[in-house]
């Protein structure tokens, strides 16, 4: 089980072929990479993997690979445009997921390929970006002008590249970190790092485009790929509100709203987890929330309510149909500027 969603096998996959399953979506939310919060958000189960649906049967318009049958219905596998509600379980094709050791400080990619074959989950998230918000580690990694912008410095506001930049990062690894193209190379395996980042610009695209077709800013985002018998194909959920980042009107609309409220009203928490984050960094652990001195508090009734809003009248929009029973986006935004 992952933080937010449920996986259930029907087939186990091979090393040669891969199997069947499914996502069952749940209530629950993560931020800062804590994983299972203390309280769920009512319907952004079902709002994740709708839209996640209508980004996979796009991505499949456009011919780019993934690993998406259908969501069930009644215990049937049809497409979104079928569902008679808004459904919460996706049928999925399965890939095989080696244990990734660690051992002396180093984790052993060598280890994870061996037992990977021909058809794995390749072990990293590979990031787009279209706007470079204050806050973004994209800042300390670089210069404006290595990223085409014509300025020598950073400015106290979001600026929009003037094309997406795409970044590799780790995908198991207890503290996630950005890879040099040699080092996600080498982590990829056998599947090839241009291929992977062809599939991350076309996702960005897709998503990009179906967002302003609703008058929404889609800022950036990740996917996830497996590889099978030398094709690369989009993995896990895809352009959702919290696999990426979208504004309207200036407003986050997006997953990003919890945690900025988190590290505005519970400051205490974030320090600590990143204090944790970096005491298991120095003393060379693997699993930093032990270390972490805070647990984080639930979310206030009325935050809940909102944020709930947020994810049901975002997938309305960005769908183009009422899913849900939502105020407009409109209202949402400016319920969020209150919080």
């Amino acid at each position: 089980m992952t933080s937010v969603k449920e996986f259930r096998v029907d087939r186990e996959p091979t090393a040669t072929d891969p199997g069947r399953g499914a996502f069952v979506f749940t209530d629950a939310y993560s931020v800062f990479d804590w994983g299972q919060m203390p309280d769920e958000i009512p319907g952004k189960g079902a709002a994740l993997c709708t839209m996640g649906a209508f980004n996979f049967e796009l991505l499949a318009e456009r011919d780019v690979p993934t690993h998406y049958l259908g969501v069930v219905e009644d215990g049937d596998v049809i497409p979104l445009d079928d569902a008679s509600a808004p459904p919460r379980e996706m049928a999925i094709e399965l890939t095989q997921v080696p244990d990734l050791p660690y051992e002396d400080g180093a984790y052993d990619y060598d280890a994870y390929h061996d037992a990977a074959g021909e058809n794995y989950l390749v072990p990293l998230e590979i990031v787009f970006r279209n706007t470079v918000p204050v806050g973004s580690s994209l800042r300390d990694r670089g210069d404006p002008a290595d990223y085409g912008l014509d300025r020598d410095a950073w400015p106290d506001e979001a600026v929009a590249l003037p094309e997406p930049v795409v970044e590799f990062s780790t995908k198991y690894e207890e503290q996630d970190r950005y890879l040099s193209r040699e080092e996600a190379a080498r982590v990829a395996g056998r599947a090839d790092l241009d291929a992977l980042e062809d599939v991350a610009r076309s996702v960005n695209r897709v998503v990009t485009e179906q967002a302003e077709r609703a008058g929404i800013s889609h800022e950036d985002g990740k996917i996830e790929c497996l590889y099978h018998d030398g094709t690369v194909k989009v993995a896990d959920v895809v352009g959702t509100l919290d696999e990426n980042r979208f504004s309207y009107d200036g407003q986050q609309l997006s997953k990003e709203v919890v945690r900025q409220y988190y590290a505005r009203e519970h400051p205490d928490w974030v320090e600590a987890v990143s204090d944790a984050k970096s005491r298991a960094q120095s003393e060379d652990v693997a699993d930093w929330r032990r270390l972490c001195a805070v647990d984080p508090a639930a979310l206030p009734e009325d935050v809940v309510g909102t944020v709930a809003d947020l994810y049901a009248a975002g997938t309305n929009a960005y769908t183009g149909r009422e899913w849900f029973d939502a105020p407009d986006v409109d209202s949402v935004v400016t319920a969020v500027r209150s919080l």
